[in-house]
């Protein structure tokens, strides 16, 4: 069976099995991210990380009613004008101004994650006067064209033909949220990389324990003692870094630094961590059924989804160079 199939099969019935075991919307930002983390860790086959912290926290910014169930998040330009024209406007094309907020939306939205499982996609796009809007897709309402990454999770393109989205599900927002959700997708990842770190680090320890050469364990050879101390020690910094990120979700004035902090520590340590892992292994790491390929290849995906490292260090290095310095001290040492 191949990826794409295998995929397929998984993610037709995730909506249904999976909408029972979200959390509460009033769960606590740092017991979110442990979830996000422990799906990093199990390779769960689910958009867990996309809804629990940027689609739902998203719409619950912007004012929009909450659905049961999984969400994705996608973003991109989109042939967008408002249905209800304000035909008293001198300003800009038709349909850059209306009376409400209903839209008809026309486009391609490329590698939505995990499309196919969800009942609904949460949407950021230039709105038809300028500005940002935010609004919820249905899955009854796209084309789906498949997709995955190097990993075979579903990576979907969306297909939008003229479609008419009610002005409930539609907000427009301001560039702030659309930061937000940037910054928030970067913690996402970085927590699922954590997750898959620390499952790198345990078959990796458990691999060289067990497998004997020479007569000894591979754990009693200095030199793979020293890689697996680099190991670890990767591992732990990006799961440091992911704690600080989840710590500062409830105070507004370090979020959003503390989480590209963390998004591009995860992206910096994905090439080590994986690199270390892969060489203890030897090639049975690589093999179809191997576990750790399961870890390793949704690590590679997910260091480079939603930004990857020198995106994240460029965040970094414009807030410190935007800001006066007083405060960067305080946000590097957390005090």
């Amino acid at each position: 069976m191949s990826i794409e199939s295998r995929a397929e099969s998984v993610a037709e019935p995730l909506s249904e099995r999976a909408a029972d075991a979200l959390p509460p919307l009033d769960t606590a930002p740092t017991a979110l991210v442990a979830l996000a983390r422990e799906a990093g860790y199990r390779s769960t086959p689910a958009p867990l990380a996309e809804t629990l912290l940027v689609a739902r926290p998203l719409l619950a910014a912007a004012g929009l009613a909450v659905p049961d169930g999984q969400l994705t998040v996608a973003a991109g330009p989109l042939d967008v004008r408002f249905t209800h024209v304000d035909t008293d406007s001198r300003v800009g094309p038709s349909g850059a101004a209306g009376t409400d907020d209903a839209l008809r939306v026309s486009g391609t939205l490329h590698r939505v994650p995990w499309a196919r499982a969800v009942e609904a996609a949460v949407v950021l796009t230039e709105g038809p006067g300028g500005g940002p809007v935010l609004f919820l897709l249905e899955a009854t309402e796209w084309r789906q064209v498949a997709g995955t990454n190097l990993a075979g999770e579903p990576r979907d393109d969306l297909v939008l033909l003229d479609v008419a989205v009610p002005a409930e599900r539609v907000r427009r927002v301001p560039a702030a949220l659309v930061r937000e959700a940037a910054w928030r997708s970067g913690l996402a990842r970085a927590a699922l990389i954590a997750g898959a770190a620390r499952r790198c680090v345990e078959l990796t320890v458990d691999h060289t324990s067990s497998r004997v050469q020479f007569g000894r364990p591979l754990s009693h050879f200095q030199a793979v003692k020293q890689e697996e101390a680099k190991l670890v020690e990767e591992a732990a910094l990006v799961a440091a870094a992911v704690e600080a990120a989840a710590s500062a979700l409830s105070e507004p004035d370090s979020a959003e630094f503390t989480a590209w902090l963390a998004a591009a520590q995860a992206a910096a340590s994905v090439a080590e961590i994986t690199r270390i892992a892969h060489q203890l292994h030897g090639a049975i790491g690589f093999t179809e059924l191997s576990p750790l390929r399961l870890a390793t290849t949704r690590m590679w995906s997910w260091r480079d989804e939603d930004g990857g490292e020198r995106a994240w260090q460029q965040r970094i290095g414009r807030h410190v160079l935007d800001g006066d310095g007083g405060g960067l001290w305080q946000q590097v040492t957390g005090g």
